[in-house]
């Protein structure tokens, strides 16, 4: 089973992903912008995000397949994915690979999400280069709060104000694993 934990820049993801992973010791952790990076070291990324290129989504949907398929432990995912063509291109890809998914997003209020936007450092040697991730990330938090009301039907909706031990115990709830 696949366990997508989507929602906005800095709204807790990965911090739930770790959480949840410390329940299910044997869930494998997949992150997505990993392939994207390595795609960007690769091939030009025109648009300026890799979830644009063609490839990044078909290999997101190959691998998570592929590692739920090869190892039959629960995968998570933690990726913000909020263009409602790249969703039904990703879920619809492991549905046609007959692997069941299940899909979180974390609501987190637009101030709370600048403020852990403004609070993270991507790359602490370079502040240049660390601002320009965090104004990116505040830049895409408009589009991310829109498709909230175009999520699939399916999404579960979690209250990013909640602990991650709160969320958690909803999402393993949830999922019955």
């Amino acid at each position: 089973m696949i366990i997508w934990v989507n929602g906005a820049f800095g709204s807790g993801k990965t911090t739930l992903v770790d959480e949840v992973r410390g329940r299910l010791p044997e869930a494998l952790v997949f992150d997505p912008e990993e392939v994207g990076f390595l795609l960007r070291r690769v091939v030009p990324e025109p648009s300026g995000d890799f979830q644009d290129l063609p490839l990044w989504r078909r290999q997101v949907v190959s691998l998570a397949a592929g590692l739920a398929a090869e190892y039959g432990r629960p995968v998570l995912v933690p990726m913000t994915l909020v263009r409602p063509a790249y969703l039904a291109e990703v879920f619809g890809g492991l549905a046609a690979a007959g692997v069941p998914a299940r899909h979180f997003f974390l609501r987190v209020p637009d101030e709370v999400l600048v403020a852990r936007i403004d609070g993270r450092s991507f790359f602490p040697d370079d502040p240049a280069r660390d601002e320009k991730v965090r104004a990116w990330c505040r830049s895409r938090i408009a589009e991310c709060r829109a498709a909230e009301a175009a999520m699939p039907p399916e999404t579960a909706f979690l209250d990013g104000g909640l602990t991650p031990a709160q969320l958690a115990d909803l999402l393993l709830a949830d999922v019955a694993l």
